[in-house]
């Protein structure tokens, strides 16, 4: 008797490829069975290709079936089972000097894709995509970590995404894209959902920046008007303001405004005061 289908059989069908092919010409696409963090086998290929004097390499996305050793911000590790999650890497060299904002376009651009017409999907300051429940509240659904490598002519990002497919076994509660998308049935589904819109918003950044899209990201800001503690020695506490042109969130603190910058704090709400989101 022969086993279920293999759904990335055949992935990408003609349509996403040659639609690929035409905005990302040389993007290279892979799937692989196991991997311990698409991350990083997506950096030690660039570092492999520089020790071999190449200075470019190709844009490549790499999905894993299986992730046995991702990492989330701050060294949290996302582990996930054979396609109960997708995660995905996408290797790419911007033009772009100034980075400020990128996490927040990809989740945007996530968010977007699988909710075009908004009340589904919030975004947490700084990475990450959660299911609305309700005014402030909702579930993790997925995460997104940038990294940069090399400098120079190499300078390179690698941005990883990771989103429950289905219900994951833990304590805690956390949302998946099977809830509310049930015409999305398979990793390869929702993949091909997500990246035109994420190759469009890649380029979008690349010759703007990330001002051009706040407003879009105001719209599914979950922290902004809730209380909210941070490690900034400056700022505990405060309410969190909305987000900078240059992707800081701002938290208001009796008559101050401070401007927190991604990858120095982590924000919760505070307990008790607030009916946001609690991670």
């Amino acid at each position: 008797m022969s086993g279920p289908a293999d759904p990335w059989a055949g992935w990408p069908g003609a349509a996403l490829a040659r639609g690929l092919a035409e905005t990302w010409p040389g993007l290279q696409l892979e799937v692989v069975q196991t991997s311990p963090s698409t991350n990083q086998a997506l950096a030690s290929q660039a570092q492999a290709a520089w020790r071999d004097g190449q200075t470019e390499v190709p844009p490549c996305l790499l999905v894993a079936r299986r992730q046995t050793a991702g990492r989330g911000r701050l060294g949290r590790q996302w582990v996930s089972g054979l396609d109960d999650s997708l995660t995905f890497s996408l290797r790419w060299q911007p033009r772009r000097a100034d980075w400020s904002g990128l996490s927040l376009a990809v989740g945007l651009a996530v968010a977007e894709a699988l909710d075009p017409e908004g009340g589904q999907l919030g975004l947490k300051w700084p990475n990450d995509l959660w299911r609305v429940d309700g005014p402030g509240q909702g579930r993790k659904l997925g995460g997104i970590l940038i990294e940069g490598l090399g400098t120079g002519a190499r300078r390179t990002a690698v941005l990883g995404i990771g989103l429950n497919l289905r219900p994951p076994q833990v304590d805690w509660p956390v949302a998946s894209v099977s809830e509310w998308r049930a015409d999305l049935a398979s990793p390869p589904d929702v993949l091909d959902a997500l990246l035109p819109g994420l190759v469009r918003t890649l380029q979008a950044f690349d010759a703007g920046g990330w001002s051009a899209m706040s407003s879009r990201y105001a719209a599914r800001d979950l922290l902004r008007g809730h209380p909210v503690i941070t490690t900034h020695p400056d700022c505990p506490q405060g309410i969190a303001d909305g987000i900078g042109d240059d992707g800081c969130l701002w938290v208001r603190d009796g008559a101050r405004r401070v401007a927190i910058v991604g990858g120095e704090v982590s924000v919760r709400p505070v307990p008790g005061r607030s009916e946001g989101a609690r991670c």
